[in-house]
Order: structure tokens, then C-alpha cells, then sequence
């Protein structure tokens, strides 16, 4: 394939780009167009020489006008940037809702048939709620707006043989870049030479442990990402020894673009805005269907065409819950301030509500559960056994034990010498106060040096004390680094590397025994290292240098280390806490199937090996419903692409599926998720960009906290529904019985407006703070296809809008009959009504505990609601004019004697429905226990 195909797979549409590429194929090579990019070929797949020649470079890089005329064909080495999104944006987003469409039309129609006090009042509560919403929103694009900037960095790049430091946006196919440890890659490379290179993947791969990197042949096309190590990729940091690499793609054809590349599909919508959804399209119909029925019945009475219009557009809107919006986006706006004093920042409003919804957390290990900081936490030494190491990343200040006791002083003795020989035989260096600054250096390195620490040595007195003379890097090769210091007295070589390397030449010990302990500690998830030492005599004894040449015999073997990145101290109980809470937790990691399975297997996240998957696995499964991916609990060595049908399989298996993650890797998983959950502390900004919450302190254990404050919320809503679709219910009912009886208007349209605001204007947004019921975490997550209007609510419904319009027709027939006038029976009816729902809104307070077990100081804003809105009507009565547009009348004591039992009907009936609904379900819960005790 000659470079003309590259270019044309990399930049596939305009006809002028093939003609471009006339001028720098070869003779002879044909041209047409191709599609793809050059992502596509397998570069690792290749050998080094079959590189240079489809991409036309030298050892010695490429010409400038070369590489100018190739940036103009590929463009800028960048991610391409998505639009920010504007306030005007933001505050259309607000308005695509079913919901809100129902509540334009009705303000459209009312406008057109003069009631512009109404088509006002629904504009007033569009406005109010669009611009919470919006707020909220813009807040949250303004603290996460973090670009993609993986990729952008300075680079050594060989141009005409001649080193220059170039922006790495300039980088073009076919370029050649000098590395050293440090740098950032910043593009995809294959490796041309490599000496002692280890590039950190993490981010990408999911690998916790920096991978050895070698120039090498070629490597089958199907080899994992996380396993290419001929290769380099962007946004990966090379971490220790140098290199020479080709530059094989740029911008949207590396590795970290496919994963930029996956964000551009369809996110999925939040489950609080699917069933809202569904609630308005079966809430219109229901509208419909009502007003329908009111028309008909009232032409049939011989009613004018315009009142029949009035009083129908005035039912529609009382049974059409317009404070609904303003309610909703107030209780998500106090649940997501409640979620940022528990660490848990939300990006977009209706995501608030996702955590207490989900099923399913699928969470990356590195990071997520994990520290991301490789520390030493169990040693064996020769004659003391085994040794545990406490502290976790970091921490300087921990205590060294064996079964809980404290250390005999040989015991202590033989742990500082394995640590003064790692200490030595390192590169990195680590300043204890000194934050990210104060580190550089290999994950390894520094774990040893934080070992040294904790026992009590000052690593920079013993390096000066123990000058190096002479060291040798660590290789993939020869798979142990060793270095030769001058002690004073002699020189001593300290050596470090693979146990399977080391134990063989060491004296004194019983390799086999101490290889079976290795793979023991390995089978626990541990990465395990030797430490040996060899005195090589004095100043002027040759034998040192001939150790490093390779005569490592009569080793004194000092010990076994155990890394490992250990887990977050909160995320074993975080993730207790999800299952006692009915939400699985999945873990998703780039580490090899046994380290994944053992650190789950620490979690409580899976019990049998079984229960891993492997990312292969993942990708032989074609169809992606496979059962055994759906019902995995770990998934080990797993790519980006992996993490994507994961929760694609998850999805169509039924789950509402949390994606946790804080590498560039997970982003196109926490798109594709119900619910993405970043990392915003150590998180990568691609990462955070794909998420809809993130969390700021980096603790899984957070994502409990958002859990419980997701229900909180979701709960709250139900609550705000409950109360304005029951009034609703009853206002519609109260007509219907009326018209069908023969029963005169039971309130003019006016008056039902009026009661529409006064009951519902307040009451719902004050309902919406409520505060969190007990016991949330202790339920079942709903399922995830039960409707917001699910057998509860409606069951809720019906009965209490049966029991406030049946009660209140009844009254109004009885007013009629006693011969009271349609003026003056109007009048004490909506006085009825008003507090009617003003009794209700205790009933909604939670929908199975008894109102009165739950304290008035839960909400004081809701109590004021109350009493402000039955004070307002009252206080109508007696303000001149707006009496007389509503014909209110002051009601005398003997009728509010009659009123207030009445409306505590209600409050009774729904009170004896919450206690037999009580009763039924802890009837088998007692049969339980019983057969338990039995």
C-alpha cells in the first residue's frame, strides 16, 4: 500500500486531495479514493522497514515542504472541538418536552379566545421554569468546560535531520519524534528504537502498571491495545528511557480520537426525562379524552359554542398540572445543591435524578475503586516470613506488622536493608511535602521509595551516602535494573527485577519454595519484585563492574515485595452499600483477568473466577446480548470499544446502567451510559466532558451519597404529581358528575383558574423541597420500564380524587337542594376545594408512611405554603374587585364548621388506604421470618 492509499483512507472526499496526491506517490502506484483512516492498518502489525515505506519517511523525518504539504492534506494533529453550547442553546434545551408542548398549546388557545390572564399566567410559569433550568445548566457548562487538550503539547520532532521543537498540532504522518522519559505522546507512534522505554497507558488502556515498550517486529493484527508494544498513543505518558518513533497517525485517526470519534453518537436520555416523556403523551390523551367529554356533554345541554369553549379550555388547564415544570426543575435544582455538599456535581439537571434510578454500576478500576498510586503492601523476607505494610499511595506514616504484632527488631532490621537497596537502585524522585511536583519517576520507583520512608530512612542522606558509581536501566529483556554504589568500605550492587529472574541467583535460599510464594502473592493480585544485594569487595575490585556485565551470581537475596494499587479505604463499604441498595456493581478494567478477579474478590464484587470476562470475550460476542457478558461481574483487559458493548449489552439486558470512569478511555462508555459519573479530581477533561454528574472528591463511596439523593429526588417529583394530578382529577370529576346529573356549573371558569393557582401556584414547588424519607437505600431499585404514573400513583389518584369530588358534588347537590343560590353554593364549594388541597398536600408528604409520622419540621417552606395559600383566598374574599371577578363571598362560621370535616375526609380515607397497604405487605414478610425461626 503506497502513502497515496494512506492519505486518501485519512482524508477520503474531495477529488482535489487525490490529484494532491499524484505529486508525492510513487511511479506507478495508482490512485482512486478509499475510505477509512489510516487508523485502520494495523501498524503494530507491520515490521519497522514495511512503516518507512508505505509512509514514505527516513530515519531522518521528513523534508518541511514535505511535511507542510502533508498538514495541509490531514490537518492540524488535534481532536476536533464541539461547538461550547450557547445560552440560547441551553434555554431552547429547556423547552423540548412534551410536557411543555401541552402547556404552549393551552396558552395559544386561551390567548386566542381573549383569556389573556391565563395564556399569561402558564407564559409566567414557562418562564420561571426555563429559567431555572437554564441557570443551572449554564452554571454547570461554565465549572466542567474543559476542553480536550490530550494531544497538545510541545514535541522533538526530526525535520530535514535536524532536531526542532515543534507545536505537536504540527505533527504529520511519516514524521520521526525523539522521546524521552516525561514527555507526553502526542500522537500515534511505532517505536523505531527503544532504550529502557515504560509508557504509562493507564488512562487509555485502563492498565494501572506502567508497560514496557520495545522497537520489536511485528505483532499480530489482533493484538489488544493494552498488549501493542511496538506501539506508542496520544494522551499515553512515556515514563521512563528514550525513543525514536514514527509518527503513523494524527487528530481524529489516533487511538484517543476513535475514543473522541464515539462521543459524537446519540447520548442516551436520562431516565427521569423518558418517563416524563411517556407521563405527558399519557396525560394529553387523558386531557383529551376529559375536555371531550365536557364539550360534548355541555353542547348537549344546550350551552353556547363560546362558554362550552371557555369552560373547556379552563378545565384543561386546571387538569393540565402547569406548576408541574416549575416543581420539577425545583426539586432537581435542591437535589443537585443537596449532591454538591455530598461531592456530586451535576451537569445537566434531569441526570440528577439517574443515580437513584440505576441498576447496574459498571465502574472503571484504576482510580475509580482504586488509589491509582502503586504501593508496597506486603513483604517476605528469608528467615521472618511474611510482612504487611500499612498506608495506602503516598502515606509516609504507617505501621509494619506480622499477624497485628509489631516487628522484632531483626524483623526490622531485614525490612530496611530490602528497602535501602530498593531506594538505591532508583530513579524517581519523591519529595514527601511536595504534592504532584514533589514526584517524578517510574509507579515502581517511587512505591520503594515511600517503603524506605516508612521505615524510618532518609532516602536523600543514603543516596548521598551511598554514591552510585555505575547502574544498569531496567529492560523487558533482561527484566531487572541494578545499580553499584561505594558504600566507604566497599561497593555493594543492589539489584531489583523479576522474581523468576533474581531467585535463581541467589545463595542461600530455596528457589523453588520462594517462587511458589511469588505466585501466591500474584495469584492475590499482587505485582511481585526481588530485591537482592552483592557486596563486590573494595573501591578498586573489578567485580562490580563485571556484575553489571552480567555475573549476578551469589546474590544475597533480601526479600519479595508486593505491590499493588490499593483500593479506595471508603470503596469496599461504598459498594456493600449499592447492593444492600438493590444496585449491582460491575468492575471494568485494562488489568489481566487474575489481578481484576482478585481485587474484585477483596470487594465482595465477585466471588468465583468464573465470573470474569475478559475483553475478548467481549468482542467475540457478535450479536452483543450475549448472556454471560450481561451477567458478568468483572471484565478484565479491556479496551474502549469493549466498555461500549459492555453497556450496550447491559442496556438491552434491562438495566439502567451508572458508568463510572476517570480516563480518556472510559468517555465513549460514560456517553453511551444512562448515567456517566466522572472523576473531577484526577479525572481526565474527556472524561468529564461525557459525563452528566462528576464527582469532586473522587470517592466512589459519593456515588451512595447520589444514589439516595437520586431517590430523594425522584420521590419528590411522584410526591409533586401525586398532588397536582389528584386536584386535577377531582376538579375533572366534579364537572362530569355535575353535567351528567343535571347539576348547574359547579364553578365558572374564572373561578377555576383561580383555583388552580391558588392551590397549585406555591403548595408543589414548596412540596418539592421536602426532605429524604428513611429507608431509601434500603429498597429496590424500580424497574426500569415502571412509568412515573405507575399501579401506586394511580391507585392514589383515583381514590383521592374520587373521595374530594365525590364529597364536594355531594355538597354542592345538597347546597342546590337546600335552596341555596348557584352563586352562593359556588362560592362555599370552591372554599371547599381550596381546603381540600391544602389537606391534600399532607396526604403527598410520602405516599406509604403515615403523615403523621412525619415531622412538620421536615419542610417549615411547605408549611408556610399552606397556610399562605388558604390565607390568600380568604383574604380574596374581602379585597374590592378581585370578589367580584370571582364571586367570593366571606364564608360565616357555622359553614366553616361544616367545611373543615369535610376536607379532613380526605386526609382519613387516605391515611386508612397507606395503613392496609401496610398491613398486606408486612404480612409476608412475617411468614418469612416465621419460616426462618422454624
Amino acid at each position: 500500500m503506497a502513502l497515496s492509499h494512506i492519505l486518501a483512507q485519512a482524508c477520503p472526499a474531495p477529488q482535489r486531495i487525490d490529484e494532491d496526491l499524484n505529486m508525492i506517490q510513487p511511479p506507478g502506484t495508482p490512485t482512486g479514493k478509499a475510505t477509512g483512516s489510516s487508523r485502520d492498518t494495523a501498524w503494530h502489525g507491520l515490521v519497522v522497514d514495511a512503516v518507512m515505506t508505505r509512509l514514505e519517511s527516513s530515519p531522518d523525518g521528513l523534508s518541511n515542504s514535505e511535511a507542510e504539504r502533508r498538514l495541509a492534506l490531514f490537518g492540524p494533529n488535534a481532536l476536533p472541538q464541539p461547538p461550547a453550547r450557547s445560552i440560547a442553546a441551553i434555554i431552547l434545551s429547556q423547552l423540548k418536552s412534551p410536557l411543555i408542548y401541552l402547556l404552549l398549546a393551552a396558552a395559544a388557545v386561551s390567548f386566542l379566545l381573549g383569556e389573556y390572564d391565563d395564556a399569561g399566567f402558564i407564559f409566567l410559569v414557562l418562564t420561571i421554569n426555563t429559567a431555572v433550568g437554564a441557570t443551572q445548566e449554564w452554571r454547570a457548562e461554565a465549572n466542567t468546560a474543559a476542553l480536550r487538550s490530550a494531544i497538545t503539547t510541545v514535541a522533538r520532532v526530526l525535520r530535514n535531520g535536524t532536531v526542532r521543537r515543534l507545536d505537536s498540532h504540527q505533527l504529520v504522518p511519516g514524521d520521526v519524534v525523539l522521546l524521552e522519559g516525561g514527555d507526553r505522546i502526542p500522537a500515534d507512534l511505532r517505536l523505531l528504537e527503544a532504550n529502557e522505554v515504560q509508557a504509562d497507558e493507564s488512562s487509555l488502556t485502563g492498565e494501572s502498571l506502567p508497560v514496557d515498550k520495545a522497537a520489536g517486529e511485528a505483532l499480530p493484527e489482533d493484538t489488544p491495545l493494552a498488549e501493542r508494544l511496538t506501539m506508542l498513543h496520544a494522551g499515553s505518558t512515556l515514563q521512563r528511557g528514550r525513543a525514536r518513533a514514527l509518527v503513523v497517525a494524527t487528530g481524529s485517526h489516533t487511538e484517543l480520537g476513535a475514543i473522541a470519534g464515539a462521543l459524537k453518537s446519540p447520548a442516551a436520555a436520562p431516565p427521569l426525562t423518558r418517563r416524563l416523556d411517556r407521563f405527558a403523551r399519557m396525560l394529553g390523551l387523558v386531557s383529551l379524552v376529559l375536555v371531550g367529554a365536557v364539550m360534548a356533554l355541555q353542547l348537549s345541554l344546550g350551552e353556547s359554542l363560546s362558554e362550552t369553549f371557555f369552560v373547556a379550555i379552563a378545565l384543561a388547564v386546571a387538569i393540565i398540572p402547569e406548576g408541574l415544570p416549575v416543581a420539577v426543575t425545583i426539586a432537581l435544582s435542591i437535589a443537585t445543591r443537596r449532591m454538591a455538599l455530598r461531592n456530586v456535581i451535576v451537569r445537566h439537571l434531569p441526570a440528577v435524578e439517574g443515580l437513584g434510578a440505576c441498576t447496574v454500576v459498571a465502574t472503571d478500576k484504576t482510580g475509580t475503586l482504586t488509589m491509582n498510586q502503586l504501593t508496597a503492601k506486603r513483604l517476605w523476607l528469608p528467615d521472618h516470613g511474611f510482612v504487611e505494610v500499612e498506608g495506602a499511595g503516598f502515606e509516609t506514616s504507617a505501621r509494619l506488622h506480622q499477624e497485628g504484632q509489631g516487628l522484632s527488631d531483626t524483623a526490622h532490621g531485614a525490612v530496611r536493608s530490602l528497602a535501602r537497596s530498593a531506594a538505591l537502585c532508583n530513579d524517581a524522585d519523591f519529595d514527601p511535602d511536595g504534592g504532584k511536583e514533589g514526584r517524578s519517576g517510574d509507579a515502581v520507583d517511587l512505591a520503594f521509595l515511600v517503603l524506605a520512608l516508612k521505615t524510618g530512612l532518609d532516602t536523600g542522606v543514603l543516596r548521598k551516602t551511598a554514591r552510585r558509581i555505575a547502574d544498569l536501566p531496567f529492560s523487558a529483556e533482561r527484566k531487572y535494573a541494578a545499580s553499584l554504589h561505594d558504600h566507604g568500605d566497599g561497593h555493594i550492587l543492589h539489584i531489583k527485577g523479576s522474581a523468576e529472574v533474581i531467585v535463581p541467583l541467589c545463595d542461600h535460599v530455596d528457589g523453588e519454595n520462594v517462587l511458589q510464594l511469588a505466585d501466591e502473592m500474584a495469584s492475590r493480585g499482587y505485582r511481585v519484585l526481588a530485591v537482592a544485594a552483592k557486596p563486590v569487595g573494595a573501591a578498586d575490585d573489578p567485580a562490580g563492574r563485571r556484575a553489571l556485565d552480567g555475573d549476578l551470581q551469589g546474590l544475597i537475596l533480601l526479600g519479595l515485595v508486593g505491590f499493588i494499587d490499593p483500593l479506595r479505604p471508603e470503596a469496599k463499604q461504598a459498594v456493600a452499600e449499592c447492593r444492600r441498595a438493590g444496585v449491582a456493581v460491575k468492575m471494568i478494567t485494562g488489568d489481566h483477568a487474575a489481578t481484576a478477579f482478585a481485587i474484585a474478590r477483596e470487594l465482595g464484587i465477585a466471588e468465583r473466577p468464573e465470573e470474569v470476562v475478559t475483553g475478548r470475550e467481549v468482542a467475540a460476542d457478535d450479536s452483543g446480548s450475549s448472556a454471560r457478558v450481561a451477567g458478568a461481574s468483572v471484565f478484565a483487559r479491556v479496551e474502549p470499544a469493549h466498555k461500549v458493548r459492555i453497556v450496550e449489552a447491559l442496556k438491552r439486558a434491562g438495566h439502567v446502567v451508572a458508568m463510572t470512569g476517570d480516563g480518556v478511555n472510559d468517555a465513549p462508555a460514560l456517553h453511551r451510559a444512562d448515567l456517566g459519573v466522572a472523576m473531577g479530581r484526577d479525572g481526565t477533561d474527556a472524561a468529564r466532558d461525557a459525563a452528566d454528574l462528576v464527582l469532586a472528591d473522587d470517592n466512589f463511596a459519593s456515588i451512595v451519597a447520589g444514589i439516595e439523593e437520586g431517590r430523594a429526588a425522584y420521590a419528590n417529583i411522584r410526591k409533586v404529581i401525586y398532588l397536582l394530578v389528584a386536584t386535577g382529577a377531582a376538579e375533572a370529576l366534579i364537572f362530569l358528575l355535575a353535567l351528567a346529573t343535571g347539576l348547574p356549573l359547579p364553578l365558572t371558569a374564572v373561578q377555576l383558574l383561580w383555583l388552580n393557582l391558588v392551590t397549585n401556584g406555591v403548595q408543589d414547588v414548596a412540596l418539592a423541597a421536602e426532605g429524604s424519607e428513611k429507608g431509601l437505600l434500603d429498597r429496590r431499585p424500580r424497574p426500569p420500564r415502571e412509568p412515573v404514573f405507575d399501579r401506586l400513583m394511580i391507585r392514589e389518584t383515583l381514590l383521592a380524587g374520587a373521595v374530594m369530588g365525590l364529597v364536594s358534588t355531594a355538597a354542592f347537590a345538597w347546597m342546590i337542594a337546600q335552596g341555596m343560590s348557584e352563586s352562593d353554593a359556588r362560592n362555599t364549594l370552591l372554599f371547599l376545594m381550596v381546603a381540600f388541597m391544602n389537606v391534600h398536600v399532607f396526604n403527598c408528604r410520602s405516599e406509604t408512611r403515615s403523615t403523621f409520622r412525619i415531622p412538620l419540621s421536615n419542610n417549615w417552606p411547605l408549611m408556610a405554603a399552606i397556610v399562605g395559600a388558604q390565607a390568600v383566598h380568604i383574604g380574596a374574599a374581602f379585597t374590592p374587585g378581585l370578589s367580584d371577578v370571582l364571586e367570593l363571598e366571606p364564608l360565616p362560621w357555622s359553614e366553616w364548621l361544616m367545611l373543615i370535616p369535610l376536607a379532613l375526609t380526605v386526609l382519613l380515607v387516605m391515611e386508612a388506604d397507606k395503613w392496609l397497604r401496610s398491613r398486606r405487605s408486612s404480612r409476608p414478610e412475617r411468614r418469612s421470618r416465621e419460616l426462618r425461626s422454624a
